[in-house]
């Protein structure tokens, strides 16, 4: 039992040190949406959903749901993220995932991230994800950790996102797949060019 505790505390040290020195983090309701630097490109709703729909394979009302909302907090994204991941948990969790980055008008890239979660978190997923990225520079501006957002859960019909952020950067990770887990109350997703298996 000792033990026990002592890595949950441990663990829990270790993410409040990744997510120290990001900016204070922005409240899932009620923010001004913001807007991107004039050089960049943002899709628009339409093609949001239309790229959301084909990459679920769903029309399902309660994924427009999910984006709609995520639209009208945080506007139009620059970027997206589709992928897949994996994991599991009972407290202590573990998460891994891979994709592709794409910029509007711009070209792709694989990508990979992983990372730690605690909280009222138990059992395992296998999910697609379809992620909105918001006020990323560029491309390697991606690859740190960028700790989940406290109270950002948003759950409908089996579509789930919240948001993760690294100074200005947000992300909107969409999920949906077998055995979602909802209770990832503290984490964080660490994005790397290469697959690790070390989630720190």
């Amino acid at each position: 039992m000792n033990t026990t505790r002592t890595a949950l505390a441990t663990l829990a040290a270790l993410l409040l040190l990744a997510a120290a020195p990001s900016a204070p983090v922005l409240a899932q309701s009620g923010g001004a949406k913001k807007s991107p630097p004039a050089s960049q490109s943002t899709y628009s709703d339409d093609e949001i959903a239309k790229a959301a729909n084909d990459f679920f394979a769903t029309g399902a009302k309660e994924l427009g749901q999910v984006l709609q909302k995520v639209l009208k907090e945080k506007g139009q994204p620059v970027a997206i993220i589709r992928g897949e991941e994996a994991g599991g948990a009972i407290g202590v969790g573990l998460r891994y995932g891979q994709g592709e980055l794409q910029f509007k008008g711009g070209g792709a890239r694989k990508i990979y991230w992983q990372g730690p979660s605690i909280g009222f978190d138990v059992g395992g997923n296998a999910v697609k994800v379809f992620a909105l990225v918001y006020d990323l520079p560029n491309q390697d501006a991606l690859f740190r950790r960028h700790p989940g957002v406290d109270g950002s859960l948003y759950f409908v019909g089996g579509f789930g996102v919240n948001y993760v952020q690294r100074d200005q950067t947000v992300i909107a990770p969409v999920r949906f797949g077998i055995g979602w887990r909802q209770g990832i109350n503290l984490g964080y997703m660490n994005f790397s060019r290469d697959k690790r298996l070390n989630p720190f």
